[in-house]
């Protein structure tokens, strides 16, 4: 059995540093009104002089019992952290999780994510795949 120091296993979660956990932060952005509504989520943004790119999750009583919004959350937070490096802006995040989430297909749901995203101008689309580079020289090493 290997046993290594938690300071070298790779950490799968968000920092404490990158997540919204006071109640006045999500207030504020819900006061600020700048939402999009998608089909599994609806986003929020916060911005002010503190915001720093955090991200807050949210899914109400609507979206199920405890066991189903804890599922909906981990959804979310997921898709926030597999996709943060494509998310533009310094402003705070906060995903809340419509009932429609607990029956989303993986990648129904990324797309919805991709879309909610692009449409408030926080989505930076992925660079094309670079083509191999070509060998300026005309002889191989298989050539005698």
């Amino acid at each position: 059995m290997d046993v290594s120091p938690a300071s070298s296993r790779t950490r799968y979660t968000l920092p404490a540093r990158l997540r919204v956990k006071r109640a006045g932060l999500f207030q504020e952005a819900f006061g600020q009104g700048r939402k999009q509504v998608g089909r599994y989520l609806i986003l929020w943004s916060r911005s002010g002089d503190d915001a720093a790119k955090r991200l807050g999750v949210v899914a109400s009583r609507k979206v199920g019992n405890s066991v189903a919004r804890s599922r909906a959350k981990r959804r979310l937070r997921e898709l926030y952290r597999l996709n943060q490096h494509r998310i533009s802006g310094r402003e705070d995040v906060i995903l809340v999780a419509r009932h429609s989430i607990l029956n989303a297909k993986p990648d129904a749901l990324r797309q919805d994510f991709e879309t909610v995203f692009s449409r408030a101008g926080r989505w930076e689309p992925q660079p094309p795949p670079e083509a191999e580079p070509q060998s300026t020289s005309s002889s191989t090493e298989f050539d005698s």
